[in-house]
């Protein structure tokens, strides 16, 4: 099993659990975070350590990546395991892929790469190298038979990981009380180091016009120190800030820290998610999570200059925040590139705490999400596809 992000490991993990139900003994071995291996994976290394975003992002981490592959495959051969899964994380697990074919494993591939938004050109070469795709959107199995591959819509594990949570807005903040607004700066250090300053001084500039208290959400395989770090910067910042103009100041306006008060939260992040009026969101599956809890958000998407003119020439979609891609048009704002910069995050998230209407609009929108992700039991049905791959195997391997 190969999963190289924290969306994917969490994906993973759970189809993991539901296969050793299916097929007890089942052992597992490869790529993965937290989640999975505490699932059960024997992980030849973490998936932290190649989990970055855009081609210039990809360069800084390029010699570990090599490592991690050549581990991988050194391992597949020692142990020739009777499958593989692969999830998600295109760029490395359909080179995998290639090479596990060539050594007659067959290749289950979870979580479909998006390949119908851009380089539409790789299904080719998935059509070679995957035996069977398991997607999570229905539009997704007909455009992979027209090509001749395998495709299994088995649905959106969120819909089951994602609780029914009441929402912060189910009541007006009485007067005096803060906005509660949730910062997720996504689940990469890359994502982390270019959207969390921003998102931190956004928050300040809300700060200036409206009470607020902020909630840092930590994905899995993100460090706490990371993050500290940067609120500890931002602090700095205001320290400074407030000692050039010879005052205190509790708003922090100027985007410097002033006394912004910021808590960490990974233990219950839905349940923090769920209580803010507000997220800030990188893109990616977290703003399905945040869509799923029906909190109103802003996604931003910052990549390093040349991987965004690259996606510019090969992305075709009117737009690229999942939750607006699977309801079919834009119900969140979306930030992207150089208006992902605190003057214009805060003043759209001033804009949506005072407009209820937006607000409403935008939780009605919301609401049609879970539906559109179809019924539950997603990682039971990939695990029984992954179940019925391994016992082909077992069988043709019997009659050898």
């Amino acid at each position: 099993m190969v999963a190289g992000e924290a969306s994917g490991d969490l994906h993973g993990a759970r189809l993991l659990a539901e296969l050793r139900r299916l097929v007890p003994g089942v052992r597992a071995f490869g790529l993965g975070g937290a989640e999975l291996r505490a699932a059960g994976l024997d992980a030849v290394a973490d998936s932290s350590e190649v989990a970055v975003v855009g081609v210039v992002e990809v360069l800084k981490v390029l010699p570990r990546v090599r490592q991690v592959f050549a581990a991988l495959l050194a391992e597949v051969d020692r142990r020739r395991p009777r499958a593989a899964v692969l999830i998600d994380f295109p760029d490395f697990n359909l080179r995998l892929a290639g090479r596990l074919a060539r050594r007659g494993i067959p290749v289950i591939y979870y979580i479909s790469p998006q390949v119908w938004a851009w380089r539409r050109g790789r299904v080719r070469t998935i059509a070679r190298r995957v035996d069977e795709m398991l997607v999570l959107f229905p539009f997704e199995v007909e455009f992979y038979r027209r090509s001749g591959v395998r495709a299994v819509h088995v649905g959106h594990p969120l819909v089951d990981e994602v609780p029914r949570l009441a929402s912060a807005w189910d009541r007006e903040p009485a007067a005096g009380e803060p906005y509660r607004l949730a910062l997720l700066p996504g689940s990469r250090r890359s994502e982390v180091e270019a959207l969390l300053p921003a998102m931190l001084a956004a928050a300040a500039r809300v700060a200036a016009e409206l009470p607020v208290a902020v909630t840092l959400i930590r994905a899995p395989g993100i460090p706490e120190a990371l993050l500290a770090g940067h609120v500890e910067a931002f602090r700095r910042r205001g320290a400074v800030e407030r000692g050039r103009r010879g005052h205190g100041g509790g708003g922090g306006g100027d985007g410097g820290g002033g006394e912004l008060p910021v808590r960490m939260e990974s233990a219950d992040r839905f349940g923090a998610i769920a209580a803010s009026h507000l997220a800030l969101c990188a893109s990616g599956t977290a703003t399905l999570e945040v869509g799923l809890l029906g909190t109103p958000m802003i996604v931003l998407y910052r990549l390093a200059r040349w991987s965004y003119l690259l996606a510019r020439l090969l992305v075709r979609l009117p737009n690229f925040a999942m939750v607006n891609l699977v309801l079919g048009r834009e119900v969140v704002p979306e930030l992207l590139q150089g208006e992902a910069e605190p003057e214009r995050i805060g003043a759209e998230a001033l804009r949506l705490l005072g407009d209820s209407r937006a607000r409403a609009r935008m939780r009605a929108g919301l609401a049609e999400l879970r539906p559109r992700l179809g019924e539950g039991g997603a990682s039971a049905r990939a695990a029984r596809e992954v179940a019925a791959v391994l016992a082909r195997a077992r069988r043709g391997a019997a009659a050898a």
